[in-house]
């Protein structure tokens, strides 16, 4: 999808002091197995000057994509330079306000504005984001790469999550994350809690104490079997859990917090700082992980974890998306005091890094500052065009009686 500046179009351009204007948008959709990445380019009056953002959302990628066009004339003819402006104008400009499929629109299209503010002062997003603030970057391994079923925990047993969390460590990592958690009833007994522990507990011998280790329980269960999960693990000692009941419930999410002596994780399913207010404000949580493709985008993601260092609640972000996903969450990562650990996805499909080609280089599980202005990122839109669109696998999952279950 490509919308593009009409020669007979005349937008305000108030204190437009760079003379740049925002040209066109243009969508790129580009299948991952798991998901299709889409990608925005900004394009603006300037040649050879535009802006790659990434704006992903699993199983709404048409959705997405006709979003992108929606808002499209909010920013066409505008100064990408007023990345604060357009932000609000995307936001509020439009009767109805967030979602996931909007708030998404939006957080690419600002990482795309940020990228161009980049380029054209010639330094990194970090250094528009108030500058470093340190000197490198941890970030853990999302077990699984791109197969559903491992991703996700499906049929695995305990020694299969060991080998993954072994070849983790290999490849230099320090910490991991895991989603050993079964899909849940309201209410159970002590099966899947045992079955959980006995995965991490797996996890936990092959990888000895020094690596820390997550739990995804991807909102599976409800507030009272999330409490009995987290006292199956306690003596386990995971880092955090994350997602341990629907994050609709702030409450809920609070009682469990109260529970249990492991920190908890949440956030990815939650947009601006509107959203994030009330689980710092009820305590509800020890960890936020916004994500950058949904919450905002980086102008957003800055304001959430402003807020939430205040409330000395640590931001883990989370990204188990594409490539510009994952630079965004590195410049951020290098400008926010309180970031604690960056999530990637690394080994989804061979073919991320031909289609993408970046300064990321993460080496013992780490990776250091970006250098080129901008991002740091560049799309080959050929070699993208190689993967096109394909409807993601639909996953269903169903309690023994055929009803349906949180997956």
């Amino acid at each position: 999808m490509s919308t593009q500046l009409q020669k007979d179009d005349h937008l305000p351009l108030e204190d437009d002091r760079s003379g740049i204007r925002i040209t066109g948008l243009d969508t790129l959709v580009v299948n991952a197995n798991m998901r299709n990445w889409v990608f925005v380019k900004v394009i603006t009056s300037e040649p050879g000057l535009h802006g790659w953002g990434e704006c992903s959302l699993e199983w709404r990628t048409r959705s997405v994509v006709g979003a992108l066009e929606d808002v499209s004339p909010l920013v066409i003819g505008q100064d990408p330079l007023r990345i604060e402006h357009l932000w609000q104008s995307l936001y509020r400009h439009h009767f109805f306000k967030g979602g996931s499929v909007t708030m998404s629109a939006i957080s690419g299209i600002d990482q795309a504005l940020h990228d161009i503010a980049g380029k054209f002062h010639g330094v990194p997003v970090f250094s528009l984001l108030g500058g470093r603030v340190r000197d490198h970057v941890r970030f853990y391994d999302h077990l699984g790469a791109g197969s559903p079923d491992v991703v996700y925990g499906n049929h695995l047993d305990a020694e299969h999550f060991a080998e993954l969390a072994m070849g983790s460590v290999a490849a230099g990592f320090d910490a991991i994350k895991l989603l050993p958690v079964p899909p849940t009833a309201m209410l159970e007994g002590q099966a899947g809690p045992r079955l959980a522990a006995e995965r991490l507990a797996a996890v936990r011998d092959a990888v000895g104490g020094d690596v820390d280790v997550m739990v995804d329980m991807h909102g599976r269960t409800t507030p009272a079997m999330a409490i009995r999960y987290a006292r199956e693990m306690e003596s386990l000692d995971p880092w955090f859990l994350e997602e341990p009941c629907q994050p609709e419930d702030v409450e809920a999410m609070a009682r469990i917090s109260r529970s249990t002596p492991i920190p908890i994780a949440t956030g990815e399913r939650v947009y601006t700082r509107y959203g994030f207010r009330p689980l710092l404000e009820q305590a509800a949580c020890s960890i936020i992980q916004p994500d950058v493709c949904h919450c905002g985008g980086l102008t957003e993601m800055k304001k959430i974890a402003a807020m939430a260092e205040a409330y000395f609640v640590s931001v883990a972000p989370h990204n188990p998306l594409g490539p510009i996903a994952t630079m965004a969450n590195l410049h951020f990562a290098l400008s926010t005091p309180n970031f604690l650990i960056q999530e990637v996805m690394r080994a989804d499909v061979p073919w991320r890094d031909d289609v993408a080609g970046s300064e990321l280089k993460i080496s013992g599980g780490r990776a250091m500052p970006p250098t080129l202005p901008g991002l740091g990122i560049e799309i080959d839109e050929k070699e993208a065009a190689r993967h096109p669109f394909r409807p993601e696998t639909e996953i269903r999952t169903f309690h023994a009686d055929g009803g349906v279950a949180d997956w």
